[in-house]
């Protein structure tokens, strides 16, 4: 790998609910053996010149429909270095921050054209526990997403962000 690879920066929301359930994006990738599915917390790059939180502000408003009105906080920090996990990139650099609100239906101002252009095909409130039990050709992202939610709603949010393994 390149000694200085180029990774690709998102910024990442947790969405829960009253409940504690956590609202995933269902992305959908076309393979020779048939769709890969990943289920996936609503976020995405950062453009030039936006924060973190600006980036999120606006993917959250794109893709779900949601409005933050206070800062959440900085919960996970995690850093994949893979030359084929982005196309373009050798891996990616993505910041989480907890969002608590009500449920609700997710639609955001993308259309959606716009949205399976992006790979995404849907979403789906979890409990934790059903990522932690499923079984099934899916895959979470980050892939041990249910432990690190059930330890999340158990001690709350750290007080610096939790570095994730890749």
């Amino acid at each position: 790998m390149d000694e200085h690879p180029r990774l690709r920066a998102g910024s990442r929301a947790l969405v829960l609910d009253e409940s504690d359930q956590i609202l995933l994006c269902r992305f959908a990738f076309d393979e020779p053996d048939g769709e890969f599915v990943v289920w996936g917390t609503p976020g995405g790059g950062i453009e030039p010149g936006e924060s973190l939180l600006e980036a999120l502000h606006r993917e959250l408003a794109e893709e779900i429909g949601l409005t933050l009105t206070t800062t959440p906080p900085h919960v996970w920090h995690q850093v994949v270095a893979d030359p084929g996990h982005v196309p373009g990139y050798d891996g990616v650099i993505n910041d989480f921050f907890l969002v608590r609100t009500a449920a609700f239906t997710p639609r955001g101002a993308l259309t959606d054209a716009e949205l399976a252009a992006e790979n995404l095909r849907g979403f789906r409130w979890w409990k934790p526990q059903e990522i932690v039990d499923y079984v099934g050709p899916a895959v979470f992202a980050p892939r041990d997403l249910g432990p690190l939610l059930v330890d999340l709603l158990r001690n709350g949010p750290p007080t610096v962000p939790v570095p994730l393994e890749a």
